[in-house]
């Protein structure tokens, strides 16, 4: 049987429960943003952000924990005026939560409490996290289980900062259902976790729609890659089967309406270029 989390207080103090912003900003209109190791020129941090800014991008997305000083995060983004919206736990493969070892989780929920306090000291507004991994020898109702309890403990600390946790779908052999997605979610009973919407990664799963319709209001942001059935990804972001012209209308019939984050490889500033301009086109198919 699965762990019922129940954290539906989690950060609330004398006060009313906060509304994460990452849920705010889904009703600000789609914004276009790319990873920023994407970015492989040869620049300082303030010169990645002006290069993206410059290409007529909305945001940008950091891996955390980092190396980087966060005075700088924070001066760059305030000389170029180009937002970090969200960080990436770097080590949640590595410091698996879903872990049979103890001591690999707690390093897994102490870096994502240290990716929970770059995330806000830089401004932004959820921490991507994959929550687990099913292998020969971790069963799926223990990454379920393991992952709920770990996260259960770190979700009042994401309340207290202000930090929502996205679930990003990812091909870890967990929650490849969005009905099981969505219910992951809801044991939670919490508005700080939400699902991070991989639309590539789901079309091996099936129809991106179908998700998107199942997960409606979880969906706190959207990552974008080509797909194809065919031949995997190795295909362009317009290219494949993930069916943008209708994936974009269905988003905003569930009233999501906020980052759309590419995740593709990325180069210099003319593929930096290209990769915009796919954005730009799936961001044309919104009708509102």
């Amino acid at each position: 049987m699965a762990f019922a989390v129940g954290c539906a207080a989690a950060g609330t103090r004398s006060a009313p429960p906060r509304i994460p912003r990452a849920r705010e900003d889904r009703t600000r209109g789609f914004r276009l943003a790319c990873k920023l190791g994407m970015v492989q020129e040869n620049l300082s941090l303030e010169g990645r952000f002006s290069l993206l800014r410059s290409l007529g991008f909305d945001g940008v997305e950091m891996d955390a924990p980092n190396t980087l000083n966060a005075a700088e995060v924070e001066e760059a983004t305030k000389k170029t005026g180009l937002p970090v919206h969200g960080v990436v736990d770097s080590v949640h493969w590595r410091h698996c939560l879903s872990d049979p070892s103890p001591e690999v989780r707690a390093k897994g929920a102490a870096a994502l409490k240290t990716a929970i306090l770059d995330a806000e000291a830089y401004g932004a507004t959820t921490v991507l996290l994959v929550p687990g991994r099913v292998t020969r020898t971790v069963r799926y109702d223990q990454v379920w289980d393991r992952s709920q309890r770990e996260i259960a403990k770190v979700l009042p600390f994401a309340a207290e900062h202000g930090i929502a946790i996205a679930i990003e779908n990812v091909w870890n052999g967990f929650l490849q259902s969005p009905l099981e997605f969505a219910r992951y979610l809801d044991e939670f009973d919490s508005p700080w976790i939400g699902a991070y919407l991989d639309i590539g990664n789901m079309v091996k799963f099936g129809w991106p729609t179908h998700w998107i319709h199942a997960l409606g209001e979880r969906i706190l942001k959207v990552d974008v890659k080509g797909y194809s059935r065919a031949k995997g990804f190795r295909v362009g972001i317009l290219e494949g089967d993930c069916g943008w012209k209708e994936v974009v209308p269905a988003l905003e019939t569930v009233g999501y309406r906020g980052w759309l984050t590419a995740e593709v490889g990325g180069g210099d500033r003319k593929r930096l270029s290209e990769i915009r301009a796919a954005l730009e086109k799936i961001r044309s198919f919104a009708k509102g």
